[in-house]
């Protein structure tokens, strides 16, 4: 239709060129298109008439001025694209013209189109060069964006770029990490997979086959598509693909059944109306256009006149097609003729279904732009009316310069253009449905705007239906969530998403999903079973409530309780013969140290603090020394009363009872001096053993000074060994109760003690060691107080019950009995 402006447009009306053959002998024919007419891209070219026609009847945008337009068929094809921006730039005059304005004289003000990213580069590098604008309703590689090759491209579609950064959420949304890939071998596929896998390796989504293919290319490589689908693990399929593509691999996988797949398209085809034909897409969902109202529009898509449809070679043949039958001469034998009967109202197809409008409305809006930014160049605001100039002519770039400052609304659309000429990001999700009638259709069930800040960009507010009509989101992924408490190791030569669930080591946590590390719990902290939680590590200490110290109160206590009974018992008959014979003073100083060292022993137990882990080990020192000592005087004793009997000798004199004690004070307060040093210098404190015990905390009393605790364990030893040599003297002097013999028997399992005491003392862990140190102070008090027992019951019988032989004459053995 002739105007005072023209704008082009371009629409893939047909998908197929004509196979030419070249004998490079005569001119070759020109570029037609063939195959089955695009219903959908009709009604998007009707959509751009629709417009002008509103435009030109509109009191406010260019008033008084008519546009007219050229409509153009690209076949989805680059040569026949190119084509099309040839004839758009030269017009279709087949007159040369001479003048200056020569370049100018068949020019379109703008270009709406085309379908196709790849056909619309073609087009905008012609386009270009003479500063046409053009605006695309459905191009949206992301490579358009750059101003640097394409100055004159504008779109009301948003980039590729945003969609496969939605893309790329949505399936991280669902916890795919394992999916297909299948793209157009096409700029539009190529670049918008490109731009997906790299928002998919953000997400952690790996990848197990990226497939592209072309509807060009040979049947073998579509089969060959379809059996790595079929063959394939991943359940998750994201297509990246044009409606010509998607068709064939759909027809393709039809043939033979194929394992049920879950399909994420792209807008390249996942709302065109004739994908709905594919029963195996159920559940299929991907992001769409926003659904839009153009009021109007149906009624002019219906008003089809029979004059009108003759008229039009385009439109005849869509009639044919839809109502199989003919128009006139371009009748085909087969085919009956049409009878007027024919009623497009009552027509159900893509072109006449106005439910889904999406890319048609970018159609309109494209169309919008264009006279808007026309309007800015004319037009001028002169007290509230619009004058415009319909004489004036000007250029291309007048128009490409305004469109870049268009911001209107239209039908509650806004339009505007960022730098990069794209408009803002939003999009529907669209799941593929089965309705009441048993057919497939399109069902929104969220959306997507980019201009949100990050995180909310992504709703969903509807349930979604899956593949096979399931109800749960279905699993795709190579290797299961490894459970908290262990870790991920990556299967050798595979993606990271294919990995092992390994335990985390010993000591060591994962409380995530999917830990692709353990670490390790604090000092004081062990982990549980599940070695998923760090808890405080238990604390263990030799306490009264536990059994081994319950038993060893009890016998530390009746050992005690026992040293004094026979103290009382002795002391109630201190006068008797049996007890004044026996040095009845080193006697009961001996049996109050043997009553402190089973004392002592209960220091050991409970829990470790500072004054009782400097008293434990002080005082085990030096009442073992107080009775030794005792033993050690006995001895001395023993061995002068039999020396002193010897003619001559008066011996006894040096060792009277002032020298005996003296004696065992001596012999203490050395092991007092020594334990003193030690308190001074380095005391014993308690400390918490994370060594010995991983899983657990051993409160014990370190030593502080090593050198303080074996010198007063070599000191008890040393007097144990002299002891013992004095004994071993005197054991076969006579008597009738001579201690010498049990002195002797004492010292041998007193040293016997002390030698296996050392090395299980040092190699027992935790409070173990506290319960062997108890069991030898036992061990020892019993090598001394056992020989002593077997002094002082014979000695307790006879004053108890044989009080006959407590008398002088018995003791210096001269009863008959």
């Amino acid at each position: 239709m002739d105007g005072d402006y023209i704008i082009g447009g371009a629409f893939f009306i047909h998908y197929n060129t004509q196979a030419l053959e070249h004998n490079y002998t005569t001119m070759p024919e020109p570029l037609r298109c063939t195959g089955r007419i695009h219903s959908r891209e009709l009604r998007f070219s009707r959509a751009m008439i629709f417009a002008i026609e509103e435009i030109n009847n509109s009191s406010k945008l260019l008033p008084g001025i008519r546009l007219g337009y050229q409509i153009h068929d690209s076949c989805s094809a680059v040569p026949m694209a190119v084509k099309v921006a040839f004839q758009l730039t030269n017009g279709l005059d087949h007159v040369f013209y001479t003048g200056d304005n020569c370049s100018q004289s068949g020019m379109v003000m703008a270009v709406v189109g085309d379908s196709g990213s790849t056909s619309s580069i073609s087009m905008s590098r012609i386009t270009g060069s003479f500063t046409i604008p053009q605006v695309s309703h459905f191009a949206t590689c992301a490579c358009l964006s750059n101003k640097q090759q394409y100055p004159n491209f504008f779109r009301t579609i948003p980039s590729d770029q945003f969609q496969a950064i939605a893309l790329a959420k949505l399936v991280k949304q669902f916890g795919w990490t394992w999916i297909g890939a299948v793209r157009s071998d096409s700029d539009y596929g190529n670049n918008g997979m490109a731009s997906f896998l790299k928002a998919a390796y953000k997400e952690g989504i790996c990848v197990e086959y990226s497939e592209s293919f072309y509807r060009t290319h040979p049947r073998s490589r579509i089969q060959r598509v379809a059996d790595v689908i079929r063959r394939s693990t991943a359940m998750v399929v994201v297509a990246f693909a044009s409606f010509g593509e998607m068709t064939l691999l759909m027809e393709e996988l039809s043939r033979e059944p194929s394992p049920p797949r879950q399909w994420i398209g792209s807008e390249g085809w996942v709302t065109d109306p004739d994908m709905l034909r594919f029963t195996l897409c159920v559940g299929a969902i991907g992001f769409g256009i926003p659904r839009s109202v153009i009021p109007g529009l149906r009624d002019f898509l219906l008003d089809l006149s029979p004059t009108e449809v003759v008229a039009s070679q385009i439109l005849t043949e869509f009639w044919e097609d839809a109502f199989n039958c003919s128009l006139g001469k371009s009748a085909v034998t087969d085919k009956r003729l049409c009878d007027g009967s024919e009623d497009i109202k009552k027509l159900q197809s893509p072109y006449t279904d106005t439910s889904q409008l999406r890319i048609t409305n970018m159609v309109y809006k494209a169309v919008y732009a264009v006279a808007h930014a026309i309007h800015n160049a004319v037009c001028q605001e002169t007290n509230s009316t619009t004058q415009c100039d319909k004489l004036s002519r000007i250029e291309s770039k007048q128009v490409l310069t305004q469109l870049k400052k268009v911001n209107f609304s239209q039908n509650g659309y806004h339009v505007s253009f960022d730098a990069n000429g794209d408009p803002v990001a939003t999009y529907e999700l669209v799941n593929w449905q089965k309705g009441k009638s048993g057919s497939l259709e399109f069902v929104t069930v969220g959306y997507y705007d980019a201009s949100l800040p990050d995180g909310q960009e992504f709703h969903i507010y509807k349930d979604m239906t899956w593949m096979e009509e399931r109800t749960q989101v279905p699993v795709s992924v190579c290797s299961d969530s490894c459970p908290p408490g262990t870790h991920k190791v990556l299967q050798k030569g595979k993606p990271i998403c294919c990995y092992d669930c390994i335990p985390c080591a010993e000591g060591e946590i994962s409380n995530t999903t999917d830990s692709t590390d353990c670490f390790l719990c604090p000092k004081e902290f062990w982990p549980n079973a599940d070695r998923d939680t760090c808890f405080p590590k238990p604390v263990e200490f030799l306490s009264f409530s536990e059994v081994l110290g319950i038993i060893l109160a009890l016998f530390s206590v009746c050992g005690a309780c026992l040293a004094v009974i026979i103290t009382a018992v002795f002391f109630h008959h201190r006068t008797s013969p049996i007890v004044r014979a026996n040095n009845s003073e080193l006697s009961f100083l001996l049996l109050f140290s043997l009553t402190l060292c089973f004392l002592c022993s209960l220091t050991f137990i409970g829990a470790p603090s500072e004054w009782s882990c400097m008293l434990r080990h002080t005082a085990f020192g030096i009442t073992f020394v107080l009775c030794i000592s005792c033993v050690l005087g006995k001895t001395i004793v023993v061995l002068m009363a039999f020396k002193a009997t010897l003619p001559g000798s008066n011996i006894m004199k040096w060792f009277g009872p002032l020298q005996q004690r003296l004696t065992v004070v001596s012999f203490t307060l050395i092991q007092v001096l020594i334990c003193t040093v030690w308190l001074v210098v380095s005391p014993p404190f308690p400390m918490k053993n994370l060594t010995t015990y991983k899983d657990r905390i051993i409160l014990e009393c370190a030593l502080g000074s090593a050198l303080g605790f074996w010198a007063v364990l070599g000191y008890i030893g040393l007097l144990a060994v002299f002891c013992f040599v004095l004994a071993v003297l005197a054991r076969k002097l006579p008597d009738n109760f001579n201690e010498a013999k049990f002195i002797t028997f004492s010292m041998l399992i007193f040293c016997a003690v002390w030698i296996t005491f050392i090395p299980a003392y040092v190699s027992s862990p935790g409070k173990f060691t506290v319960a062997v140190e108890i069991f030898a102070i036992l061990k020892l008090e019993a090598s001394s107080f056992g020989p002593i027992l077997c002094i002082f019951a014979p000695k307790c019988f006879i004053i108890l019950f044989k009080p006959e032989m407590n008398t002088k004459k018995h003791l210096m053995g001269k009863s008959k009995n």
